[in-house]
């Protein structure tokens, strides 16, 4: 989502060149070993690319970079004996971590899985379906038919544990990175960390999709797709209602909008979108390419 891969991705998109097919699948490549292991600089990031390119497509070479990037990670993997589940670690400016959470952490490289998991074996896609719901289970914190997720898996022990409640760490990341998940093991749970995000309310850090009311809705829409329960939509239209609200009290405060998808008032604006159509197509994570163009 950094760097060269999502502009070599759009021009590919619009004319497939041979020269930046080429240039795309060397990047895949050389970002095999990236020590981000994440989505927005990581191989989980071109794991994601890969998928797409697939599906927009149908070219062999992208399902069988999907494979490798797929068997790197696997290879990556590290076991918590005290939390019995895998996870990764990242380095990030300098700094080592175990994000969860859904821009860096486990549960978004578990999305890109998730989505091209028909490029797999049906053995690897199991092996990998049973890690996800183990870390996924294991690491949530539940209280009173509510779930909520750390930001790290081992957290620092300079500071007091953080829980927040934003897509880019907390519960709205993970309903909406696994809800393509095709096993139902881990429904309960989504449906509590949607309890939970419906009990804090809109954020107050606007209406962005990263960490604002806009990203928690879509978690709302993403629950309303997997159970067909109208309660979800009407809970992501009163989210848009509010937003609509901060997004104009900020244009005026600050004289202009933001034009940023996943900072700003475009990503609110797909995000309004998507609630006049009862659809949960997070930019980015579930959409990038359109259909391609006949001939």
């Amino acid at each position: 989502m950094m760097g060269d891969m999502p502009m070599l991705m759009m021009a590919y998109g619009q004319q497939p060149t041979a020269d930046r097919a080429h240039r795309i699948s060397a990047l895949i490549e050389l970002n095999l070993d990236n020590p981000a292991r994440e989505l927005m600089w990581g191989s989980p990031g071109t794991l994601l690319a890969a998928s797409f390119l697939h599906e927009h497509s149908g070219e062999a070479r992208w399902a069988e970079l999907y494979r490798r990037t797929a068997d790197r990670l696997q290879s990556q993997l590290h076991w918590s004996a005290e939390h019995a589940c895998h996870y990764w670690t990242q380095d990030l400016y300098g700094h080592h971590c175990s994000y969860l959470d859904a821009v860096h952490g486990f549960v978004a490289t578990a999305a890109a899985l998730i989505r091209g998991r028909h490029l797999l074996s049906p053995g690897d896609w199991a092996a990998w379906e049973r890690r996800i719901v183990e870390t996924v289970e294991r690491t949530a914190s539940r209280e009173d038919g509510m779930a909520n997720w750390r930001p790290e898996l081992n957290e620092p022990q300079d500071r007091p544990p953080r829980m927040l409640m934003q897509f880019c760490h907390g519960a709205p990341g993970f309903v909406i990175c696994l809800a393509h998940l095709p096993s139902n093991a881990l429904d309960s749970l989504l449906l509590e960390a949607g309890e939970a995000i419906w009990a804090a309310g809109p954020l107050t850090k606007g209406a962005n999709l990263c960490h604002g009311t806009g990203g928690n809705g879509y978690a709302f829409l993403t629950l309303h797709a997997r159970t067909g329960d109208a309660r979800w939509l009407q809970r992501a239209r009163a989210f848009a209602m509010h937003g609509i609200v901060q997004t104009e009290l900020e244009a005026q405060r600050h004289g202009r909008m933001r034009y940023s998808l996943w900072t700003g008032d475009l990503g609110f604006a797909i995000f309004l979108w998507d609630c006049l159509r009862a659809k949960a197509a997070f930019p980015t994570l579930d959409v990038f390419y359109g259909k391609p163009a006949a001939g």
